[in-house]
């Protein structure tokens, strides 16, 4: 049976790159069971016989957050082998409010100090070996980021696995272990030997959960309680507060006694210094403009874009197409059965694939600018400007995963409590472009705005003003109203991030992206193939006219003329892509009907199907990042909703934004050149609509200032 090794501790404590570090690519993501709070769990390099398992970054072993209950149900009741904790060494009493939980749940603990390379470089010197004396715990210093002991961390949590659990430190005083030693003489016999101290001071707090898993009698419960409201009488507080506070006492005795520090220094930290220029309350928007505008600038319009004519040219266009016609004929393969495979299949997920190059260096760029810190600071600085307009910082959190997925980015709406605030928060995160859109993002630069290098961060800038514009509106209307959820985290020290924890992230996003290429795009070419070569009269060689599959597009194509793109073409792409995003510039690949593989044939022969024009060429665009996400994000955004009327409000909504952004340029567009219709009132009524939500006063604002005030 296998060993297996849980990794606790708090959020940016380094546990996340120790996992790297550890595990490879040997990495399993998943969800825990009924939950969509991110598991994560790999083997360790070197050992097949034991598991790393990577709890949520947490503060505490109370069930307040959904973080905390699934590490909680974890350690209680899966009782891994081990647990390694790892201590932010720079934030020593903060972290060990955690690792005097962890002890008392009878598992072997190892004190991981990890940063302890910063600890020495401000001069202050920490006693490890002390502090494991203190708290029970095997220790050993380590520093995650560049990879230092951090095996060696791991060999000694496999053997302190087979050691017999030391003593637990002596935490609670007076009154409060008198207390606890009646509430463990009252439960020895129904709780196992080693989580009794836990149980005993679960009871003590009151915690509701931990009750009801012992199913205690009501006399037993009433007997348990005197003794509590016993102490809470002679110290004056309630029972929670009391270990609270003892804690701290305990940690503040142990911290004094184990760590010296240096000299106090007038100097700022490298940290403070750049957080005075980055997250300063002028320059930080700009900032941070500038940053994103060189990401896209670098992954789709320069370098990326170099890239992708590469692999769409020579990869795709000539070896890849060359050699499987040739090896086609060459055994004998029918010219239709060679049409589906070259044309439908390696043409249709070629097109797609050919734009990976741009994907891996945007992902490269994202996963950067996270693993140093700064995206933490874009959360802090986003919370001050959304927190005016009624929004909560703790939902862009969710915005900063959708620009890899909207799947996980309406997953991680989880970890907001307030109800109203998530449901918006699902609602709104996937109007920031996921790594499929930026694909169509890339294709229409390419085919209708060569070289420009504001389409791109255009997209993403205009995402950000939408949710911020629709959560103003919405904050106005009574589903949503009311005062946004604090948003409280730490930001940690910047770092130069560690290059096997950027690939990994690299690779798991963009091996997603291939992994629906290869399933969900290649059955989807297959069957826009089939529909594109047959009809009434049967199997169509050439003359796509009669085909199922311009019939089907004639039959859409009315609902997007409005838009600019009602031909048939635009319509079965526009669709397709609610299966995929990417899906949509397959469709174009292979509808377009280029005179070569070549990247700017292909474009040439796809601009040609927007009638040349820039303005129908954005509309085209706009509609298929505004909309509503890939299938998938869908059924993900009806499940987290919690109920069929929230899921359709939400696709409902999304469909309804993209449909009316796009309507809106097209029209007003159009009004520019000279050309009035329908369209056009109807654009700018919906332009006025819009405005009223936005600027009217919210009528629901006493209700909520009231409805807090009562809380």
């Amino acid at each position: 049976m296998a060993m297996k090794i849980a990794l606790a501790g708090n959020p940016n404590c380094g546990k996340t790159t120790l996992f790297n570090d550890l595990t490879g690519s040997t990495q399993y993501v998943g969800n825990w069971p009924g939950v969509t709070v991110e598991k994560k769990e790999g083997r360790l390099i070197g050992h097949k016989d034991v598991i790393i398992q990577d709890l949520p970054g947490i503060y505490s072993l109370s069930p307040y957050t959904l973080e905390e209950v699934v590490s909680r149900n974890y350690l209680v009741n899966e009782k891994p082998d081990v647990i390694l904790n790892i201590v932010d060494a720079t934030n020593i009493e903060r972290n060990l409010y955690l690792t005097t939980q962890l002890v008392e749940i009878g598992i072997p603990v190892v004190l991981t100090f990890n940063m302890m390379d910063l600890v020495k470089k401000k001069g202050d010197q920490i006693d490890t070996k002390k502090l494991g004396q203190e708290l029970g715990c095997e220790t050993i210093e380590i520093s995650a980021l560049h990879s230092e002991n951090t095996r060696k961390a791991a060999e000694i949590a496999v053997q302190y696995a087979e050691k017999k659990k030391k003593d637990l430190p002596h935490v609670f005083t007076g009154s409060v272990e008198h207390a606890l030693a009646h509430i463990e003489e009252s439960i020895e016999d129904l709780v196992p030997k080693e989580q009794l101290r836990w149980y005993a001071v679960k009871l003590f707090e009151r915690d509701q959960k931990a009750t009801e898993n012992l199913q205690l009698s009501e006399d037993l419960l009433k007997h348990i309680d005197s003794h509590i409201k016993d102490c809470e009488a002679e110290m004056d507080d309630d029972a929670e507060s009391i270990i609270t506070n003892q804690r701290y006492t305990y940690i503040q005795k142990l911290v004094s006694d184990s760590v010296k520090k240096a000299g106090v220094k007038d100097e700022m930290t490298t940290s403070d210094k750049i957080d005075r220029i980055v997250t300063n309350r002028f320059l930080a928007l700009p900032i941070f403009a500038l940053i994103m505008w060189g990401v896209y600038y670098v992954s789709v319009t320069t370098i990326g874009s170099q890239l992708t004519d590469w692999t769409n040219d020579v990869f795709f266009g000539t070896w890849i197409t060359n050699a499987a016609s040739a090896g086609l004929k060459a055994v004998g393969v029918s010219a239709p059965v060679i049409s589906l495979l070259v044309d439908g299949v390696i043409n249709g997920v070629g097109t797609v694939l050919g734009f990976v190059p741009q994907m891996i260096i945007l992902f490269l760029c994202l996963s950067i600018l996270e693993d140093s810190g700064y995206m933490a600071r874009v959360a802090f600085i986003m919370d001050r400007i959304f927190r005016k307009f009624g929004l909560s910082g703790k939902s862009f959190i969710p915005m900063l995963i959708g620009t890899g997925c909207g799947v996980p980015a309406i997953m991680a709406s989880r970890t907001i409590e307030n109800e109203k605030d998530r449901r918006m928060t699902i609602l709104l995160s996937t109007f920031m472009p996921c790594g499929a859109k930026m694909e169509i993002v890339a294709m229409m630069t390419m085919v209708c705005f060569p070289g420009s290098i504001f389409v791109a961060p255009g997209m993403y800038f205009l995402g950000l003003g939408i949710v911020v514009l629709s959560g103003i509106a919405l904050k106005k209307t009574k589903y949503f109203s009311g005062d946004p959820a604090p948003f409280v985290m730490e930001l940690p020290a910047y770092h130069v991030p560690t290059v096997k924890g950027v690939l990994i992230h690299v690779w798991e996003r963009t091996k997603a992206f291939m992994i629906k290429a290869g399933t969900i795009i290649f059955s989807m070419c297959i069957v826009i193939w089939l529909l594109m070569h047959f009809g009434p009269s049967g199997f169509l060689a050439e003359d796509i006219d009669h085909s199922f599959l311009r019939y089907i597009g004639e039959g859409l194509a009315w609902i997007f003329k409005p838009l600019g793109f009602g031909t048939w073409q635009g319509a079965v792409a526009s669709v397709s892509a609610e299966v995929a995003k990417e899906q949509a510039t397959a469709t174009l690949g292979i509808l377009a009907h280029a005179a070569s593989d070549s990247s700017a044939d292909v474009a040439t022969a796809i601009n040609h199907l927007f009638g040349g024009s820039k303005l129908v060429g954005m509309s085209f665009l706009l509609f298929n990042i505004f909309d509503a996400p890939c299938m998938v994000a869908i059924a993900t955004a009806f499940r987290e909703q919690g109920s069929k009327k929230w899921g359709w409000i939400t696709f409902g909504y999304q469909m309804l934004m993209g449909y009316c952004l796009s309507l809106c340029v097209f029209q007003i567009g159009s009004l520019v050149s000279g050309s009035f219709t329908v369209g056009t009132v109807v654009a700018i009524a919906l332009m006025v609509i819009a405005a009223y939500f936005i600027c009217r006063p919210n009528p629901y604002k006493k209700t909520a200032v009231g409805r807090f005030n009562e809380a």
